[in-house]
């Protein structure tokens, strides 16, 4: 077996091994949309009917209230 056979075999072994661990599902969410288009988006589904008044007002709000 040559040397870089030799390195890529040991190194699969390894990432299989790795990948055993855990056991737990990890999930994280990291939200990068601004409130600019938060509420754009929101504004944009009102128009389109996806939501009444009274819910755009609500989701608006929570928008603007965050952080």
């Amino acid at each position: 077996m040559t040397l870089r056979s030799s390195l890529t075999a040991a190194g699969l072994a390894l990432l299989l091994s790795l990948s055993a661990c855990g056991g737990a599902d990890v999930k994280s969410e990291i939200s990068t949309t601004t409130k600019g288009q938060q509420l754009l988006d929101l504004k944009k589904a009102y128009e389109a009917g996806a939501m009444s008044q009274g819910e755009y007002e609500r989701e608006r709000r929570k928008v603007l209230d965050a952080d």
